[in-house]
């Protein structure tokens, strides 16, 4: 494995884009990183980027920018975009200017068919997509603590013109522990499907009640709103021809009886009065079941109420300052 064949961007310096730069760093990669949030940078540049809990690393970086622009002397093969969905539009805007017709755009993102939106820009065949199975929660600017690493993480080409490129990345994340592999654009699909799932069950449950996902799998009463959420899902599913393995659904929920003392980031982002990803998680299983008439009440009551609270946090958010730090 040649550890030096593609320069790698990132851009998004949460927790998921610190962890994979680091891991990208220790293996040997050339790595550039970049957030448009100045004092962060000034930081990573300072003292690195540190992780903790169930992963502990910390890497330093040469190339720390605060605009994609910056990025254009680099000469960059792939560029991960660790970025919430709601902020992609605004992203690829600043990428369509430095795009020179051979940078490959990797979706570290969550959400059903953001990378719909990397079609438009860069064609399909330049596109991968990926579905992380870590988390973690940003204890300083640049200290990311790792909550859980449920491997492997997958990516794909998403029309399998890229194998040998996907292929690359897995083989290098894994070689530091990351475990990764590549699958088929097909298969993806189904992953992203699996991994929204899991999202659009648990997040907004947690950003209404205000309960951290081990709270809230913790009770009787929520265990059951989570698994009529999933069964709403898992029908709209296979009406778009996904299929998933027996006793699905129990595997879900043993799975996310697993998550930590915390908020997941749709209720992060809900408590502290940010946009959220909900089109993209709840929205999309509502928009499917629509397509196939396929009612999903459960779903739809999460994506309005969170849609409706969200647009009353921006009539506040024009009068006082909010502190995004402060969870509610």
């Amino acid at each position: 494995m040649d550890a030096k064949k593609y320069k790698i961007g990132v851009v998004g310096m949460g927790p998921i884009g610190q962890t994979l730069a680091v891991h990208f760093k220790e293996a040997g990669c050339d790595v550039a990183v970049c957030d448009n949030d100045k004092d962060k940078m000034v930081l990573i540049r300072k003292e690195g980027v540190f992780l903790e809990g169930v992963i502990k690393k910390s890497m330093f970086f040469q190339h720390a920018c605060t605009s994609i622009a910056e990025f254009a002397s680099l000469d960059l093969d792939a560029i991960f975009f660790c970025i919430k969905s709601t902020h992609t539009d605004f992203v690829l805007e600043e990428f369509r200017a430095l795009d020179n017709g051979k940078i490959c755009a990797i979706s570290a993102q969550n959400g059903i068919d953001i990378e719909n939106k990397y079609f438009e820009v860069v064609g399909e065949s330049r596109t991968l997509r990926m579905v992380l199975n870590f988390a973690g929660n940003l204890h300083a600017p640049n200290v990311v603590s790792v909550t859980f690493f449920n491997p492997p993480n997958y990516i794909a080409s998403m029309d399998d013109s890229k194998v040998d490129m996907a292929n690359w990345f897995s083989e290098v994340l894994s070689s530091v522990s990351l475990q990764t592999e590549t699958t088929t654009s097909f298969q993806m699909i189904q992953k992203i499907w699996e991994k929204t799932i899991l999202n659009a069950s648990l997040s907004p449950l947690c950003a209404i009640s205000k309960l951290t996902m081990r709270e809230a799998m913790g009770i009787a009463d929520t265990i059951e709103i989570v698994e009529q959420t999933i069964i709403e899902a898992v029908e709209v599913a296979q009406k778009e021809d996904i299929r998933f393995g027996d006793n699905f659904v129990k595997l879900c929920l043993r799975y996310l009886k697993k998550g930590g003392d915390h908020f997941p980031s749709l209720a992060v982002d809900f408590l502290n009065k940010r946009e959220t990803e909900i089109d993209y998680f709840n929205g999309k299983i509502v928009e499917y079941g629509r397509k196939h008439y396929v009612r999903t009440p459960l779903n739809l009551t999460f994506t309005n109420l969170i849609k409706a609270a969200s647009s009353k946090n921006k009539e506040v958010n024009k009068h006082q300052k909010v502190d995004p730090e402060v969870i509610l």
